[in-house]
């Protein structure tokens, strides 16, 4: 029970420590805007880009964007990230699969994905698929090491005593070589969600009919600096979100891998 209220107490702290810069940081921007009389075009007020913000989801401009985006990141980041596990499975149990296709892997991992966007466009379209085919080319690497991390820094003792008393390989899986595997994974679903928002918003500023990234470039069209801040707000706190929902979720199941925080 105090170790619970200790680490409360600890995490209340931190969070107002947080919370005072957030308010110290609006404050010196409010102050630097309004007092060398910084054009709205050029960098806005706070205000301004609290108006914006409001108006914006109060008529429903962000929400519908935001499906969007939210939309094609889940998609890419389901598929991406069930290719990589899986592969990395395949990679670690049939040495054959990791000599012919761990070259090709490095090799496309080492084309920078902005660069393979256009060719998507052509390839798919303007449409969702796009815009997924490269969330899931962002997310697939960060799973596929981070899985092949875990696995192969299994206990090979263990190993050998599982195959001496269970025999079957997908009992020695689930009981030794899955656990090891769990917490690298989880950390790179957590780099690979926020890759995945980065992947989206960037194939969306290339070319799309929809999304927040489409709605930056229109706001920037416009010379809506104010609409901008905004909308990269609404991407900051969604990223923000997404990465705890992955963090939460791991931290659940795989509590015994984890450093507790201090």
């Amino acid at each position: 029970m105090k170790r619970t209220q200790g680490r409360y107490a600890v995490e209340t702290k931190r969070f107002l420590a947080w919370l005072a810069s957030a308010i110290l940081l609006l404050f010196f921007w409010q102050w630097y805007v309004t007092h060398f009389k910084v054009s709205p075009a050029v960098f806005p007020t706070p205000l301004a880009v609290w108006e914006s913000l409001v108006v914006n989801i109060a008529d429903g401009t962000f929400l519908r964007d935001l499906y969007i985006t939210l939309k094609e990141v889940m998609i890419g980041f389901s598929i991406g990230s069930s290719l990589g596990f899986l592969l990395a499975l395949a990679i670690s149990e049939f040495r054959p699969v990791k000599t012919i296709l761990y070259p090709y892997i490095i090799a496309f991992q080492s084309v920078p994905k902005s660069a393979l966007a256009p060719m998507f466009l052509i390839w798919f379209g303007f449409g969702i698929e796009s815009k997924v085919a490269l969330v899931v080319a962002a997310v697939f690497f960060p799973v596929l090491i981070n899985t092949l991390s875990g696995l192969d820094r299994t206990d090979p003792d263990q190993l050998d005593m599982l195959r001496a008393y269970c025999g079957k390989r997908w009992r020695v899986f689930l009981r030794c070589k899955l656990p090891s595997a769990l917490p690298p994974l989880f950390a790179g679903l957590e780099l690979a969600i926020v890759m995945a928002m980065i992947s989206a918003v960037v194939s969306e500023l290339l070319g799309s009919v929809g999304g927040l990234g489409y709605r930056i470039l229109t706001f920037n069209t416009n010379l809506d600096m104010a609409g901008q801040f905004a909308c990269l707000i609404l991407l900051s706190m969604t990223g923000f979100t997404l990465h705890s929902i992955v963090k939460f979720v791991g931290n659940r199941m795989i509590f015994w891998g984890r450093a507790r925080d201090k």
